[in-house]
């Protein structure tokens, strides 16, 4: 294997490791937490109830894009605010995930892989993006 196919391997991984992360905790604010619990926990702590909902449908759809390749560096950085919410939220819960309301350490960890493909792209086995709307966005984000 060249440095080339390793280096689209290893953001591949990166790609689809951050999409099953961000779908998945979408499904769980749907599935288990359900959208009302979810909206009526943002309102709790002091966020409206639109942040919850753009929390929400930003993991889902974020991350069923991330897993497949689509847009990738564009998802990435959308997902950016969202996830330093996260880890500002979880700020005064201590740097450990495994505290009592979670700490801040695996929300800056997916900060930082976001970041990370955000700046090298999704690597290989990727949809890209559509090709009418790839060559109007600058070269650095496109697919």
């Amino acid at each position: 294997m060249n440095n080339t196919n390793a280096h689209n391997h290893a953001a591949f991984l990166l790609r689809l490791s951050l999409g099953v992360i961000l779908l998945a905790h979408g499904l769980m604010k749907i599935m288990i937490f359900t959208i009302p619990g979810t909206v009526g926990y943002f309102e709790s702590i002091g966020y409206p109830a639109i942040i919850a909902h753009l929390t929400i449908w930003g993991e889902v759809l974020g991350g069923a894009a991330m897993i497949i390749g689509f847009h990738t560096r564009i998802v990435a950085l959308l997902s950016l605010p969202m996830l330093l919410g996260a880890a500002w939220t979880h700020m005064a819960n201590g740097w450990v995930f495994s505290n009592q309301g979670g700490g801040w350490e695996f929300p800056v960890l997916l900060v930082m892989l976001a970041v990370i493909v955000t700046i090298q792209g999704g690597g290989s086995f990727s949809v890209k993006g559509l090709p009418q709307v790839n060559k109007r966005l600058p070269k650095a984000l496109r697919a």
